[in-house]
């Protein structure tokens, strides 16, 4: 189940920007493009960077990593030079004026995670 949590205003991103919030133990970074906000996993992963510290090129939808230019595209986290090395991305909603950003309910992550042909079993056949 996807639980979203309010992060912000619409008007607390100006259009064109990038901003960085925590939503549980995750950092996210949440941009406005013209009005379409969008939300993908705050943290480079070449080596740890606020990506939302970076430029974002609306033309292009690609959010740059401060430190070394990695450029991830924020609708899918594709990155740039390798399309099939991707980042996380999120459910992103507007509610009242208000951006929520929708992570999977740890718990039913790890329930999923845990459900392997080696751990499962039927309940109806236990004896």
């Amino acid at each position: 189940m996807i639980e979203f949590t309010t992060v912000c205003k619409v008007d607390e991103i100006p259009d064109g920007q990038c901003q960085s919030f925590d939503v549980g133990d995750r950092s996210i970074a949440v941009c406005n493009n013209n009005g379409k906000f969008t939300a993908i996993d705050d943290m480079c992963p070449h080596m740890g960077a606020s990506l939302a510290e970076g430029d974002f090129n609306p033309e292009t939808c690609n959010l740059v990593c401060p430190w070394h230019g990695w450029r991830f595209n924020v609708n899918d986290g594709s990155w740039a030079d390798n399309p099939r090395i991707k980042t996380d991305v999120f459910e992103v909603r507007i509610v009242d004026g208000n951006v929520q950003i929708g992570i999977e309910s740890k718990i039913e992550k790890d329930e999923q995670e845990n459900l392997t042909p080696d751990n499962f079993t039927d309940s109806e056949n236990e004896s």
